[in-house]
């Protein structure tokens, strides 16, 4: 089920999650009987549906993050429901002023959106405690860091999977922000990946609870990979 609609600072956020993938659709809205927009497709819509009729709202966009199946396996079905627009940019909708950041390194389509100025959708990029996976940690760093990490502390973060949280809170607790600021060393434990030989550097927890880790191959790679993978 979505959160209760709750209208913060401008805007109405409501989301819905998908039970197996932990993938979040999410709804925003500018005031009650006001303009919305989708953010992500890739969970049961209905709720979705509901709170659009019970407020009154007009919806004018979906907003993709980035295309793997998970964040996307209901476009067409807002498509045809709504005959709105599929962006993937900034977006000015009603009282909505919607900015996007590109965040490459879980997919190089990948993007951020940040909507006036006190909500980040950071997708698969930055979570509560984690960031996305990919074969090269160099351009995650960079996303996170360089980009998700100059927002202001109080700034919440909608991420693609599972719960909430700030960029104040990642700031001080994700270990992952922690090792790249310099405020935590890294593990240093001989592991293997894959079936190959690695160094792990850092490990968290992560929304599906089998936790993520960045490693680094003896070719110097360093790569941001599902605790899974991960023999320790």
């Amino acid at each position: 089920d979505p959160f209760p609609a709750v209208y913060g600072p401008g805007v109405l956020i409501e989301r819905s999650m998908h039970r197996e993938w932990l993938s979040n659709a999410y709804l925003l809205a500018d005031e009650p009987g006001g303009t919305a927009v989708f953010v992500d497709s890739g969970a049961p819509l209905e709720p979705l549906h509901d709170v659009v009729e019970r407020e009154g709202l007009t919806v004018t966009h979906l907003l993709t993050t980035h295309s793997h199946h998970d964040h996307v396996a209901g476009d067409e079905e807002l498509v045809e429901r709504y005959g709105l627009q599929i962006v993937k940019g900034a977006v000015e909708a009603g009282g909505l002023s919607i900015q996007a950041l590109e965040t490459p390194g879980h997919a190089d389509d990948h993007l951020a959106f940040v909507a006036n100025e006190t909500v980040a959708f950071t997708a698969d990029v930055l979570f509560k405690d984690a960031v996305g996976g990919g074969p090269d940690a160099a351009p995650i760093r960079a996303s996170v860091m360089d980009v998700l990490m100059t927002l202001p502390p109080e700034v919440r973060v909608l991420p693609g999977h599972t719960d909430e949280t700030t960029i104040g809170r990642e700031w001080e607790e994700n270990p992952f922000v922690r090792y790249w600021r310099g405020d935590a060393r890294s593990i240093d434990e001989r592991v293997r990946v894959g079936g190959e030989d690695a160094t792990l550097l850092v490990w968290s927890p992560d929304y599906d609870g089998k936790g993520k880790a960045m490693v680094r191959f003896p070719d110097g790679r360093e790569a941001i990979v599902g605790g899974s993978r991960v023999e320790r």
